[in-house]
Parts: structure tokens; sequence; C-alpha cells
């Protein structure tokens, strides 16, 4: 898995004690949460050199979860982070992109020029995956980036007749926005089910009702062939899809996927693994000396589920900035941190439902389920052997609170108390 032991003693010359004037520094990449997340979690944790933060964007380091929501429809303007970063003593360079890194020399090259560094964070994110043959047709549209989300919101306004491709995570949040604001909305999925990527058939079988329900039409087994552009900013584009159907729409909103942000570092030597992600050791650190990667463009080592983990949610770019940060400045004082081995947590809002999950239910043997699917709130557990691994919880806040609690202690539990959705978690214990 090309994790690799880093002795303090024996890192190169470059490296120096935290807090000497000569330092370097540390140079963050990405001024998203993960990127903003570790560069204050150095100063809480008590580093006092120089920290800088590096972003592609111009805009003041932002939360992206509200792009979907309340930026997309008009009822906040933005979500900076609320992070006094002049307070800090953090050093922002904003609208300069990475270009690569020379691991030997301890050098970020940007667009505005070379970095020297002492620690490297990779905190770069996920880009999203973009539709074949509609790169810029106008009108086709991604949802990852505030100017994304500002070119999207007079679309929803206007009230236009919307195509989604994708009927991911992205997706439905953004068919729940676009329906919310008045527009008619068609996703088109390739696969049989949405969530198909992330969720057994099973699971996501009642989560297909919801777009009906809501008043989206759903199209699975749907691949897009093409997107032909109308004849003038307010004329209808046509998706064609490869049966011939021709769905019209003022605008296209592309949700198939994302991919780690990483294709910058091309010849760095920093190893990448299968889906282009950095292939981080449980301390988050990369295959170079004084390299790390966090967030949603590194995967980790996972002793808990015994296999290397891409989680491309929030919490793992929240949680992951304070094991950086740690093992930064255990460099000089020789503490190891503890292995990052988090239980990964997420949630969507969508249809006006609050779904959560907790855990990584692809190893599980047994799935039990608590509560009617087609109700309005239902909990999936999945077992490995008589151990909670995972849980996927609809409108029932307590079952996840207590099954990440239950996962992270690995208790052993009893599958028939479990299935009783009037007992609490906690006491469906074996």
């Amino acid at each position: 898995m090309s994790e690799r032991t880093q002795d303090p003693e024996q890192a190169p010359e470059a490296t120096r004690e935290p807090g000497a004037d000569d330092r370097r520094g540390v140079v963050v990449v990405g001024a998203g949460m993960a990127g903003v997340q570790t560069a204050v979690a150095l100063r809480e944790q008590g580093f006092t050199g120089p920290v800088t933060l590096i972003g592609a964007e111009p805009h003041q380091p932002y939360d992206r979860p509200p792009l979907s929501k309340a930026v997309l429809l008009g009822t906040a303007e933005g979500s900076a982070f609320d992070v006094d970063f002049e307070a800090l003593g953090i050093t922002l360079r904003l609208g300069c992109e990475a270009l690569g890194v020379r691991p030997g020399e301890h050098v970020l090259d940007t667009s505005a020029g070379p970095v020297p560094y002492d620690s490297l964070v990779l905190a770069t994110g996920a880009e999203p995956m973009r539709l074949p043959g509609a790169e810029g047709v106008p009108g086709v549209h991604l949802l990852r980036t505030l100017d994304d989300a500002e070119r999207l919101r007079p679309v929803l306004a206007r009230q236009h007749d919307i195509v989604v491709v994708g009927a991911g995570w992205i997706g439905a949040e953004f068919a729940t926005a676009a329906r919310e604001a008045g527009c008619a909305v068609t996703v088109v999925e390739a696969a049989d089910r949405p969530l198909a990527g992330a969720l057994p058939a099973e699971v996501a079988e009642p989560m297909a009702r919801w777009y009906a329900e809501a008043g989206a039409v759903l199209r699975t087994r749907a691949r897009v062939a093409r997107v032909e552009p109308g004849d003038g900013p307010e004329e209808p584009h046509h998706v064609v899809l490869d049966d011939g159907s021709r769905l019209p729409a003022v605008a296209v909103v592309v949700g198939i996927g994302a991919r780690p942000a990483t294709a910058w570092l091309a010849g760095s030597g920093i190893a990448l693994g299968a889906h282009g992600e950095v292939l981080a050791d449980d301390r988050l650190r990369g295959s170079v000396p004084d390299v790390y990667a966090v967030g949603d463009c590194a995967s980790f080592p996972s002793g808990r589920y015994g296999e290397r983990l891409l989680v491309h949610h929030w919490d793992n770019a929240l949680q992951g900035p304070r094991t950086v940060a740690a093992d930064i400045l255990g460099a000089a004082t020789g503490e190891v941190p503890e292995a990052y081995d988090p239980v990964p947590y997420f949630w969507s809002e969508q249809f006006g439902r609050f779904v959560q999950y907790a855990g990584h239910h692809t190893a599980a043997d047994t799935t039990v389920w608590r509560g009617d699917p087609a109700g309005p709130a239902w909990t999936v557990c999945w077992l490995r052997g008589d151990r909670l691994v995972a849980l996927l919880v609809v409108g029932r806040p307590r079952d996840l609170a207590q099954g990440r609690k239950l996962i992270q202690a690995g208790t052993v539990m009893d599958p028939r108390l479990l299935a009783d959705p009037a007992k609490p978690l906690k006491a469906a214990t074996a």
C-alpha cells in the first residue's frame, strides 16, 4: 500500500525545527476545508513558524456544502470560513495555481513562482468529472465552486427546465434545490438506480421513489450521447440519449462524480493510487519526505476496515488536518500521533429528507433494517460478523449518533434487537 516509516532524526537537512527564524515553514496547497483546517490546526497545536495557504481561486476561502443549498437558492451570498487568518499569522496566497513539486529541493512550483517549504501539505481536493463531448457548450454546468453556484443561481431563479446528468449525491442535492425553486427537472442516470456507486440496490431502491414524490423525473439506464446547443441563450439545448430520446433543457447540470485534483503532481515522484489520489500512510504522509496529503485528494490505510479508503466527504477534510498538524509538530519532539483511522461520516439533504451515513459497508456480511423504508424514517445497519461496521440513517439522527460510537468502539451487536426500531441502538448490544 506504499506505506513508509519516516524517522524524524533522519529527515533531510531542509527540515528545520519548528519556530526557527530561518524556517521556510509549512505550505498548504488548497484553500478548501482540508487546507484551511490544516493551517488552523497547526496554530491551535502550537506551531509558531510560517504558515502559507495557497488557493487557486481568487475568493476568500469558503465552505462547499452550502453551494448546493443556500448559495444556489440565493438565501446566502457566500460561505466564507469564519477564520481570522491575519490574527493567526496565516499568509494567504489566492488566485495562485500549483503547477508541480520538486521534493528533493523542497520547492512548490506555482503560477506566481517557486515557493520553498519545510513541510508541504497537499489539500487540493477533487475536481468534477466532465461530460465527454460537452466541454465548452454554453449552458452545460458543473457545481463545485462558488463561481459555478453563482452561474446557476439565475437559472433556478428563472425556473428554467433543467436536465441533471447523474443521480449521485450532488445530482440529488441539485435536483432538490431546483425543484424547490420551481424548475422542471429531469435526472438521467446511466446505472439502473440512483447512488449505484455508493449503495446496494435494495437500499437505493426506496430512495429512487423520492424523485417522483418531489415532482422530478428520474430516468435510469440512460446514457447521454451528446448535448446539442440551442440557437440562442434562452433557447433550449437538447440532451440526446443513447436510445435517441431528446430532452429539452435551458441548462444541463453534470454530476457524474469527481476525481482527486492531482494531475499537477505528475513527475514529482509522489506516489498516486489507481484513482489518482495521493497514497498517504496512517499519519497522512506521502511517499516522499515532508509531504502530507489530506482530504479528498488522498487515500489512507484503515486498520478498522482492513483496506485503503478514499473518502470524498466534508468530515474527512475536517478530521485529517489534526493528524497532519500533530505529525508536523512531532517531527521536532519525537512524539508520534495516533494513526488516522476515523469512522467515515457524511450527510446529504435531498427531497425533504436528511440522510446520514457512518462507516464503510463493502465488507459487511449482514444487513439489518430498522423501520419501514417506505416511511419517513428508517435505518439500514451493516454488520461484519457480530459487529456494526456501517449504517445509513434517514430521519433518525439518534441512530446515527449512537451507531457511530458503536462502530468506533467495535461493540458486539445482537441483530434481533438491532432490527427493532423502537429499541435504541445502544441497547441492541449482545
